[in-house]
């Protein structure tokens, strides 16, 4: 006899059935959808590395012999001949086993960089990187471990090769730039050579050279972020520093690759005991480049306060909890540093936005709106947009903060 009972209760079981079903399928679809979208997020994107194999042939390779490298994502609709040719950072290595523990890294080797997120200036979310969201973009790759300025090489004297040294920074720099010329950079109608941290001093050491190399007609300037590291006047506050770049300029061979404007100003019997230090300071070649450069950089650069402090002293400087001797050290700092940057008489050749905040870098984790730091109401994307157009010439210091602010959003400085 059929049971109605029966016949209602596989009813509620089949509907129950298909709603978990229905319910399931509205989560895959919804889980799909948001996996598509993070790999489409445009703030954040990944991008593979280029090797450039035929640079080898030209001497141009990482410190352990490898290729050399660079990120690149093609530009579109109105910014497809506009290039942002960014050199990366990463500090130095100051002595043969330092370099050899570094070309075992992405820092050393191409044969060890993997893909890398793109995201800050290199974004292509038009809200938040108005003026350069859909230019090209490339990335050189930092495996010299000395600013791009080598071209040197140290042999092991155990005749391990696993342990030779190849410090040809110059080179990759020539042989990257070659290659993206071709890729279309040479009828670029805007461009940018910058650099971040230790990429900062070749950004202005190559700016002309990266002028000379485009079209006159072409706008061309250069930005520098956070690697206008300066001469101390007071011994104590100089010495780590004379000590690191004393390394990397003996290591790399800057004698032979630094601009003779600079080193030609050198006592002979200086040069052989501190090998062209003082032409490793931005502040000493900045005068001799003609292109119109841009220095965005805290005057309390947490890197400068770490190499120049000591590491221990990080957190009380961040929370603003140092000594009267400390902060007079602080003060001492950014004096120098202020009196070392280009003037404010000729902003349309050099631009500055100098912050007070205790941080380093900012091109890659501090460009979008939404984290920017701001002068006088004005952010730094805007002042630095504003001035490569030709908009207004910007130069802006915080003159308000003169002890460091609190790093309030941390950031991680850029390595591969």
């Amino acid at each position: 006899m059929f049971d109605y009972y029966d016949l209602g209760s596989m009813m509620m079981m089949v509907t129950e059935s298909l709603q978990l079903v229905v319910l399931l399928v509205c989560c895959l679809t919804i889980i799909t959808i948001n996996c598509a979208n993070a790999t489409q997020n445009p703030n954040i994107y990944s991008v593979n590395p280029t090797i450039v194999h035929s640079a080898v042939s030209k001497g141009a390779v990482c410190l352990d012999g490898s290729p050399p490298a660079y990120y690149f994502e093609p530009g579109f609709g109105d910014g497809a001949e506009n290039w942002i040719v960014h050199l990366s950072g990463g500090a130095w290595c100051m002595n043969v086993t330092n370099c050899q523990e570094r070309a075992t890294s992405s820092n050393g080797s191409s044969k060890k960089m993997g893909q890398l997120n793109f995201q800050g200036i290199h974004s292509k979310n038009e809200s938040q990187n108005p003026d350069f969201y859909n230019w090209n973009k490339v990335l050189v790759a930092y495996c010299d471990g000395g600013s791009f300025i080598g071209d040197s090489e140290y042999i092991d004297p155990t005749n391990n090769s696993t342990k030779n040294l190849q410090f040809r920074g110059q080179k990759i720099f020539y042989a990257v730039l070659e290659e993206v010329l071709e890729k279309g950079l040479k009828n670029a109608k805007n461009a940018i050579l910058a650099g971040s941290s230790a990429g900062g001093y070749p950004a202005i050491l190559y700016c002309d050279y990266f002028r000379d190399s485009l079209p006159i007609k072409s706008r061309v300037k250069c930005l520098v972020d956070s690697g206008y590291f300066v001469h101390f006047k007071n011994p104590v506050l100089e010495r780590f520093w004379s000590w690191r770049y004393g390394g990397v300029a003996a290591l790399q061979g800057a004698a032979k690759t630094l601009p003779k404007s600079c080193t030609s100003k050198m006592k002979a019997e200086l040069v052989q005991t501190v090998p062209l230090l003082d032409c490793l300071y931005a502040e000493n070649i900045q005068e001799y480049t003609k292109t119109p450069f841009f220095l965005y950089m805290s005057a309390f650069d947490n890197i400068e306060t770490q190499y120049t402090l000591g590491d221990e002293k990080y957190t009380t400087i961040d929370e603003g909890k140092g000594s009267a001797c400390l902060n007079a050290s602080l003060r001492e700092m950014r004096s120098d540093f202020l009196n070392a940057i280009p003037k404010g008489n000729d902003p349309k050749h050099r631009g500055v936005f100098i912050d007070a905040m205790h941080h380093h870098t900012s091109l890659i984790s501090r460009w979008s709106f939404e984290v920017a730091i701001e002068i006088n109401n004005v952010s730094a994307p805007i002042a630095f947009a504003d001035w490569y157009f030709d908009r207004k010439y910007r130069y802006l210091i915080d003159e308000i903060h003169t002890m460091p602010i609190k790093n309030t959003f941390k950031n991680v400085t850029y390595v591969h």
